[in-house]
C-alpha cells in the first residue's frame, strides 16, 4: 500500500511540476475537490444504501410476520396461502423446519432454500434475520421469523426481489458522479480564472524580468496594489534602482580610472620612447638618461598606486569583510608609525584613549593611514601633526594652508583633486577609501578647516561594547 500511495504522489508531482503555476494551482484544486466529491459520494452512497435496505428489511421483517401468523393455523396447507397471495409483491416464501428440511409454497416458480441462518431462528425459536439470496439469476432480500406450534419449531422465510432497491441506487450513484464531475470542472474553472486573475501581477513581475535580462534596461515596474505582490515589486523596483546606481557607479569608475591611468602611460611611454631612441642615437646629455630613468621609476610607483587604491576602492565597495572586536587607539598607533616614516621630520601631537569598536583592522588601518598621509603631504617639513581619539572619534588636524571652501563638497570624490592638490603625488582615492571604509563600519567622515590654520578631519565610528571574554 505504502508504494503504491509513494508512486501515485510522484506521478501526480511530476504532472504538476511541469505545468505553469497557474496550471498548477487549477489543477491541484481540481484535484483536492475531486477528491472531496469522492470521499463524500462514497459516504452518501454507502449511507442511503444501509439506510435503504434497513428499511426495506423492516418491511419484509413485518410481511414475515404477518405470514407467520397465517400459517400458524395450518402448518399442512400453509394457512391455505399460495403463490398468488404473493402475487402483487412478487415474494417468495418457505417454511424451514429446525431440522432443516424445507417446505416451498405451493405454486411457487422459484425454490426459497435455506440456509443456517434460518435454521438457527428456527431452532433458537426467538430474534430474526437478513440477507441476500441468488435465486435464478435474480438477487433477493430474504428475512426469516421464528413460528412454534404444537408440531414443532420452524422458521418463516420470505424474500422479495432487490430491484426496486438496486434501481433507486443506481439513480442515486449517477446524480452524485454528474453532481461530482460538474462540481470539479466548475471548481477548476474557476480556480483557473481565480489564479489568473492573482498571479497577473507576477507575471508582469516575470515579463519585467525577462525585459531586463533581453534588453539589458533597469526600468522600473509599474506598482498595482498594496498587497504581498506590490510589496515584492516594490522591493525588485529598489534592487532595480540599487543595480542601475551600482552600473553608474562601475561605469564612473572605468571612466575616471582610464583617465586617471592614461596620465602616467602616456609620460611613461614618451619617456621609454625617448629612452629607446636615445639608445639608438645617444642624443640625450650626459646624466639626462639617469633623470629620464628616475622619472620612468617615479611613474611607475604613481602607477603601482592608482591600481592599489583602484581594487582597494572595489573590494570595500563590493566586499563586506567580517568585523571582530579591536581596540582602535591600536589600530590608529600602527597608522601613525607608518606616517612617521613618511615624514621623519613632523611632530605627531597624539591624544588616544582605548576606544572598543567591531570592525576590519586592515581597511580602517589604511583608511587612517590614507589621512595621516594626506596630512604629511600638505603639512611643511616641521610642523605638527595633531591626533586626537576619544568617544569613537578620530580628529586629524595638519599644518598646512587648508582646504578651499568650493573644494569641501567633492573632498572625498573619487579622483577629486583640488588645484592645491595637483602638483602633489597621490592618485586622487585616498579620501574616498575613507569615506567609503567609515560607511562600511556605520560611521562618518567629514572635512573642514581649523581655526587657527590647516586642514581638520574627523572620523566616526560607534564605539562599541566590550565582550565579557575581553574583560578584565
Amino acid at each position: 500500500m505504502g508504494s503504491w500511495w509513494i508512486r501515485i504522489s510522484r506521478a501526480i508531482n511530476r504532472l504538476a511540476s511541469g505545468q505553469s503555476l497557474q496550471w498548477r494551482l487549477a489543477f491541484l484544486t481540481g484535484l483536492s475537490v475531486a477528491l472531496s466529491v469522492i470521499l463524500v459520494g462514497g459516504a452518501t452512497y454507502t449511507v442511503a444504501r444501509w439506510s435503504l435496505l434497513d428499511q426495506l428489511d423492516n418491511e419484509l421483517t413485518a410481511v414475515a410476520q404477518d405470514l407467520a401468523t397465517t400459517v400458524a393455523t395450518n402448518i399442512e396447507t400453509m394457512g391455505g396461502l399460495t403463490s398468488g397471495t404473493l402475487e402483487t409483491s412478487n415474494g417468495l416464501m418457505s417454511l424451514v423446519r429446525a431440522d432443516g428440511v424445507v417446505s416451498q409454497m405451493p405454486g411457487q416458480s422459484v425454490d426459497l432454500l435455506a440456509g443456517p441462518e434460518e435454521i438457527s431462528i428456527a431452532r433458537l425459536r426467538a430474534g430474526s434475520s437478513a440477507r441476500d439470496v441468488y435465486e435464478g439469476g435474480v438477487v433477493y432480500r430474504a428475512v426469516a421469523v421464528p413460528l412454534t406450534t404444537s408440531e414443532g419449531h420452524y422458521a418463516v422465510m420470505f424474500a422479495r426481489p432487490t430491484t426496486a432497491l438496486e434501481s433507486t441506487l443506481a439513480s442515486l450513484w449517477l446524480v452524485l458522479l454528474t453532481a461530482g464531475l460538474l462540481g470539479v470542472v466548475t471548481t477548476t474553472t474557476a480556480a483557473l480564472w481565480t489564479a489568473r486573475a492573482v498571479l497577473a501581477p507576477v507575471r508582469r513581475l516575470s515579463l519585467a524580468v525577462k525585459a531586463v535580462t533581453q534588453t539589458d534596461q533597469l526600468n522600473p515596474i509599474r506598482i498595482y496594489g498594496r498587497d504581498d505582490l506590490g510589496e515584492l515589486t516594490q522591493s525588485f523596483n529598489t534592487m532595480l534602482k540599487s543595480l542601475q546606481q551600482s552600473r553608474e557607479q562601475q561605469r564612473q569608475l572605468i571612466a575616471d580610472a582610464g583617465h586617471e591611468l592614461r596620465t602616467p602611460l602616456t609620460s611613461m611611454r614618451t619617456n621609454v620612447e625617448l629612452l629607446v631612441a636615445d639608445d639608438k642615437s645617444g642624443m640625450l646629455p650626459e646624466g639626462a638618461r639617469s633623470e629620464v630613468l628616475g622619472d620612468v621609476a617615479a611613474q611607475l610607483g604613481e602607477f603601482s598606486a592608482l591600481v592599489g587604491d583602484l581594487v582597494a576602492l572595489t573590494r570595500d565597495d563590493h566586499l563586506q569583510r567580517p568585523h571582530e572586536f579591536l581596540d582602535l587607539a591600536e589600530v590608529t598607533d600602527s597608522a601613525i608609525a607608518r606616517a612617521r616614516r613618511r615624514g621623519p621630520n613632523i611632530n605627531f601631537a597624539v591624544s588616544m584613549e582605548s576606544t572598543p569598536v567591531m570592525g576590519d583592522p586592515s581597511t580602517l588601518e589604511r583608511a587612517i593611514t590614507n589621512l595621516l598621509d594626506n596630512a604629511v603631504k600638505f603639512s611643511p617639513s616641521d610642523g605638527t601633526i595633531k591626533v586626537d581619539l576619544r568617544d569613537g572619534t578620530l580628529t586629524i588636524v595638519d599644518a598646512g594652508p587648508g582646504i578651499d571652501e568650493d573644494d569641501l563638497p567633492n573632498i572625498f570624490d573619487r579622483f577629486y583633486r583640488s588645484d592645491k592638490a595637483r602638483n602633489t603625488p597621490g592618485t586622487g582615492l585616498g579620501l574616498s577609501i575613507v569615506a567609503h571604509t567609515a560607511k562600511a563600519h556605520g560611521g562618518s567622515v567629514k572635512a573642514g578647516n581649523e581655526p587657527g590654520g590647516g586642514a581638520r578631519f574627523t572620523f566616526r565610528i560607534p564605539v562599541a561594547e566590550i565582550p565579557e571574554e575581553f574583560r578584565d
